[in-house]
């Protein structure tokens, strides 16, 4: 396995999927409270963090797959924050077997289209390259990371991007491979236990990924007031609440 990964605590399994520009420390603070009752296994995706860059088309299912394997997890619960949210989707679709509970924190999805404005968003923040301080600056400046930047983990979420930023410099390709069709096609098969978790504060479009879920089964949705995107390091012990009972029902 050259995925980096840590585990805490003991007991049934919950593996935290971080989103995109971060990595493990994403869950800086949540994993010290789940790992009071749970096994809990925290990694750094590929390309992120200490895990290696991508050499070809990155496979994040199949890098799940591949490491629940090494730890000998037969079905665990996932934990996917915003890309880690995608990943966790596409997985439990692939894997159903393999999953307990699914829990969603501001989700990404395959398959949906973002706006145009989010769109040209990403554009600035690309063009900017290599300039990492400026492409830091312009990609927290955005109403969906207010509440982070105006907090006391304002620096840690600096420090956690720049560092993704610069390591993307060494990727070979930046594609990726994912189940087809799109997981947004295949939402009502869904037969997973989910919690859907979003922030009051979070972007538009990912509202609008909250609207697709409503086609799965089994879910339950929990907005969280005066969070944005980075719920995970503003609101922890409030996430942490919502997915404990969650999982203990």
């Amino acid at each position: 396995m050259d995925l980096y990964y840590e585990v805490y605590g003991n007991g049934k399994p919950v593996i935290l999927l971080h989103g995109g520009g971060a990595d493990l420390r994403d869950w800086t603070f949540v994993v010290p409270l789940l790992a009071r009752n749970y096994k809990v296994v925290a990694f750094d995706g590929r390309g992120a963090g200490k895990s290696p860059s991508p050499v070809e088309p990155a496979n994040y299912v199949e890098d799940l797959r591949a490491l629940l394997d090494h730890l000998e997890i037969d079905k665990t619960a996932l934990v996917g924050h915003s890309l880690g949210g995608q990943i966790a989707t596409d997985f439990a679709l692939t894997y159903p077997k393999r999953v307990s509970e699914l829990v969603l924190v501001s989700p990404s999805l395959s398959g949906f289209r973002f706006s145009q404005e989010f769109e040209e968003w990403m554009q600035q923040i690309n063009a900017a390259a290599p300039d990492t301080e400026k492409m830091v600056e312009l990609s927290l400046n955005s109403p969906s990371y207010r509440v982070i930047m105006a907090g006391p983990n304002r620096d840690l979420m600096i420090q956690m991007l720049q560092h993704h930023i610069q390591r993307t410099f060494e990727w070979a390709t930046f594609e990726s491979v994912w189940p087809q069709p799109p997981a947004i096609e295949r939402l009502e098969g869904l037969t997973v236990k989910t919690l859907f978790i979003i922030g009051t504060e979070d972007l538009p479009d990912l509202h609008r990924v909250a609207d697709c879920f409503q086609q799965v089964p089994n879910i339950r949705f929990v907005e969280i007031a005066g969070a944005d995107h980075k719920v995970t390091l503003t609101h922890p012990e409030e996430l942490y609440r919502h997915i404990t009972r969650f999982m203990e029902e």
